[in-house]
């Protein structure tokens, strides 16, 4: 017989509850440094889950911009846009939140990685990848580019336009949105990185810090430039 639908059994929870397995739990630390590593693990976690929401959502707007010639659908892309932007945002809460880890517990259980590091986190490359950097765009600011074009527009024209280019507008402002939160949230993994390690070398073969700060980039360079000069235009208007 089927078992009866709950939240325990949607939510796959007893498999989801079981999932976090400090490595320090079977050794001589002590309590402290077991809950400190729970910590770790379960922030880790789920910004593992939050990155899957995160580039289901651009993907599907990239595939929007990619498979419609018109505005008809820009409302729910808008929607996907503004869900990524609010959860990368609540990525930099998580990062803020892991400065609690106790500085002690985390020299006690970090020998237990072994080699284990965030950068050899998939999604984060995947996301890295679709939103671009100062120096390259992403699929994500690619298709939206080539969605305007095929309008027989440009996004100059529609940035200058600002609020009068509608949904285009309201596209290029979330866009911005996403490209700060992104930024907040690698600094801020940079400072938490340099207040426990200082200069020392990362997990995984990483340089630390600097491996972070090599990589913090401002991503949609050209429609920052852009709303500078909208903002030159209203000034003199």
């Amino acid at each position: 017989m089927t078992e009866e639908l709950n939240y325990r059994n949607y939510l796959e929870l007893d498999t989801l509850l079981s999932l976090q397995k400090p490595r320090s739990a079977g050794s001589a630390a002590t309590k402290s440094t077991v809950l400190s590593e729970q910590f770790f693990i379960i922030a880790h976690q789920t910004s593992e889950l939050w990155l899957t929401q995160i580039i289901a959502d651009l993907e599907a707007s990239i595939d929007t911009f990619t498979t419609t010639d018109d505005t008809s659908r820009a409302e729910w892309v808008i929607d996907l846009l503004q869900r990524a932007a609010e959860l990368i945002r609540l990525l930099h809460s998580q990062l803020t939140a892991l400065d609690r880890l106790s500085l002690s517990d985390f020299a006690a259980f970090r020998p237990l990685l072994g080699t284990a590091s965030g950068a050899q986190s998939q999604q984060f490359h995947r996301l890295a990848k679709l939103i671009g950097n100062a120096e390259h765009d992403g699929p994500l600011y690619e298709s939206f580019t080539a969605w305007v074009a095929r309008s027989g527009q440009s996004v100059t024209e529609l940035a200058l336009k600002g609020t009068e280019a509608n949904a285009y507008y309201r596209i290029i402002d979330v866009m911005l949105d996403i490209g700060n939160a992104y930024w907040r949230w690698q600094v801020c993994h940079i400072g938490l990185v340099t207040k426990i390690m200082g200069s020392r070398p990362g997990t995984g073969g990483t340089s630390g810090a600097g491996y972070l700060l090599d990589r913090c980039t401002l991503p949609f360079s050209e429609l920052r430039e852009l709303r500078g000069q909208a903002h030159v235009g209203l000034s003199i208007a």
